[in-house]
């Protein structure tokens, strides 16, 4: 005998207490270095004053601990509530840091949404002026659950110069429209290569496409980021690029593209806001 079952309400995204903004950042593909520009971007935040918040949801390919030097497991609270780490002025929380090393996270959907809603919800995020996660790559349904559990303030799409990576990236703008987030900007990193001998300057990957993709789809370029050595050494070694100061040029970058974000993020709160008075 077939049972009828009574459909479900689309669920309400709750606001986190205490949270102002939630920054989502995405990529069409991976490898463009989403997570690199996760971390520098929150570092950065709270280098700028902000109270900040970091969470890995790229649950299968966690490498926020490892570029934020954490690997001890959380502290569980009173009421299964999640401390989570401190790490460079930033508050962190990663399944890298319960599932340490290289032992891969297997799992279906199901406990894939249940651990992000825990990340979201359980963890004692406090007071904070921006919730930085750093999305998995490519178009999954990560963003879905995100969407429908909290408010996100924007998204960030990263994306090299190549023609193969802004083809996805221009699938990423695409899914962020279709759950009806706005896109705060798009970041070129590994934009150019400047040796550091004969200060000849490379486009190893090409330059300028995400600029072009950008005014192409009427969202604005936040800036470009160099294929530079010492970035990725940086975070290997879990001391991200911008620890060393705004007046580092290689760091540089990191800094101008938080200050737009931080700025476009406090724009489209103001924005959702005349809207609801409009309404």
């Amino acid at each position: 005998m077939a049972h009828s079952h009574t459909p479900q309400p689309p669920q309400t995204p709750q606001p986190l207490p205490g949270v102002a903004h939630i920054v989502a950042i995405g990529s069409g593909k991976g490898g463009v270095g989403k997570t690199t520009l996760a971390v520098n971007l929150a570092v950065a935040l709270a280098k700028l004053g902000n109270r900040v918040g970091l969470l890995d949801a790229d649950i299968y390919g966690p490498n926020v601990p490892l570029m934020m030097g954490v690997n001890r497991p959380p502290r569980v609270l009173e009421g299964n509530r999640i401390e989570p780490l401190l790490a460079h002025g930033v508050k962190v929380i990663s399944v890298g840091l319960i599932s340490p090393g290289d032992k891969p996270m297997v799992m279906r959907g199901p406990m894939l949404h249940q651990i992000i809603r825990q990340f979201l919800h359980q963890v004692e995020w406090g007071e904070l002026d921006f919730l930085v996660i750093d999305l998995p790559p490519g178009t999954g349904d990560v963003v879905i659950t995100l969407v429908q559990a909290v408010p996100l303030t924007g998204a960030v799409v990263v994306s090299t110069p190549s023609d193969v990576s802004l083809q996805d990236a221009r699938k990423a703008l695409a899914m962020f429209h279709q759950v009806n987030v706005e896109v705060l900007g798009i970041v070129e990193n590994m934009s150019q290569f400047t040796c550091p001998h004969c200060h000849h300057v490379i486009d190893v990957f090409s330059t300028g496409g995400a600029e072009r993709t950008a005014r192409e789809h009427n969202v604005e370029f936040l800036g470009a980021i160099d294929l530079d050595p010492e970035i990725r050494s940086a975070g290997d070694r879990g001391l991200p690029i911008v620890l060393a100061g705004e007046s580092n040029p290689r760091a540089e970058q990191m800094f101008a593209v938080a200050r737009k974000v931080e700025q476009r993020a406090k724009d489209q709160i103001s924005k959702d806001a005349d809207i609801f008075e409009v309404r």
